[in-house]
């Protein structure tokens, strides 16, 4: 499949099998300036892979999302909940500099970050609670800065959290002084709807839009998964304005694994790996069928919005015309495709979902 963009955690997520950032010190010690930072715990396995996925594929883009700050910058010492404490918001961006700078060390361009995976849900461990006027503090006066002050160009991405609340980057962008270093916001659909992603667009028009993470469940089943995520990720983020959509996450265990205590339980990769079996899951398909229709560099176009068929359309690099289209229905459906004066009688079967390039 053509995977053209990927998301890492900075430091561990809640997918990794126990918790750690890059600067751990002992209960009661701090490292203000960075001195202990070490990507080691990285080097074993995720480095090492994503070094060979460059191999690959060399233009393939990465974004970096942290999950929680060293527990000391918090003020509850601890990798879950909290916040991070304002006396630490310089070392924090230190923190971002240095894992930028290291992870280019290593061969590895850091496209982008995004400042706090899902600030609003501290439950998960790791986490860290983020309110919008303190993620605008720290990108303005810290942030921002750090990155232009070490010549740093990897990309400043806010919120990275559900739909449900796009009052939350219109705050930060709604900070001049934190907006000029910004370059857009990242959204998942746990809660809230697909359109919230428009709202933020039509009040900050300027700035670019992300899907970064959607996961598919353990316990549903093939085709509806397809289905809810074709219609409203595949074909609902672009059309309102994202550049990415990024499921999550790549690959897990035959016990669904690893992930930390209190982390998720129930996510299931694109790949379940036991062995030397691979066995491949919906996301999988979903993200191999439009990455290899509508590929990296392909550019949206307008397409007629037709009842029980959501659809999106692009023209791709190789100035080709590209269209998804989902079947919504129970049953058969036909539509035409028209482009000027060529068209084409098509007929999808029930839940089902087509790519058409020509």
């Amino acid at each position: 499949i053509s995977i053209s963009y990927l998301r890492v955690s900075i430091g561990a997520s809640d997918l990794n099998a126990s918790v750690f950032s890059y600067d751990d010190m002992p209960k009661g010690e701090t490292d203000i300036n960075m001195d202990k930072f070490s990507l080691a715990p990285d080097k074993t396995d995720l480095i090492p892979l994503l070094k060979e996925i460059l191999s690959i594929n060399p233009s393939i883009k990465i974004l970096g999302s942290p999950w929680s700050p060293p527990a000391w910058m918090k003020d509850n010492d601890s990798t879950k909940g909290g916040s991070l404490k304002k006396e630490y918001y310089s070392s924090y961006a230190k923190y971002f500099v240095r894992y930028v700078e290291e992870m280019k060390k290593e061969g590895i361009t850091i496209d982008a970050i995004t400042v706090q995976n899902e600030p609003l849900h501290p439950g998960n461990n790791p986490s860290l609670l983020m309110l919008p006027e303190q993620q605008a503090e720290f990108i303005r006066d810290h942030l921002g800065p750090a990155f232009q002050s070490a010549g740093i160009k990897t990309k400043i991405i806010i919120y990275d959290h559900n739909c449900d609340k796009p009052d939350y980057p219109i705050t930060v962008l709604n900070d001049e002084g934190a907006k000029k270093y910004i370059d857009g916001s990242a959204f998942h659909l746990y809660a809230g709807d697909i359109s919230a992603m428009s709202q933020v667009h039509d009040a900050h028009p300027d700035k670019n839009i992300y899907f970064t993470e959607q996961y598919t469940a353990i316990e549903s089943e093939f085709p509806g998964d397809l289905q809810w995520h074709f219609k409203n990720l595949i074909i609902g983020a672009p059309r309102n304005h994202a550049k990415t959509v990024l499921e999550w996450n790549l690959a897990n265990d035959a016990q669904f694994g690893p992930h930390t205590d209190g982390g998720c339980t129930t996510c299931k990769g694109a790949l379940t790996i036991a062995g030397d079996s691979v066995k491949r899951n919906v996301a999988y398909y979903i993200i191999g069928h439009a990455s290899k229709i509508a590929p990296a560099g392909s550019v949206r176009i307008e397409s007629s919005q037709a009842a029980h068929l959501p659809n999106i359309a692009y023209k791709t690099p190789d100035g080709k015309y590209a269209l998804i289209v989902l079947n919504e229905l129970n049953n058969a459906a036909s539509f035409n495709i028209k482009v000027g004066d060529k068209w084409a009688a098509i007929t999808l079967p029930a839940g089902s979902v087509g790519s058409f390039r020509w």
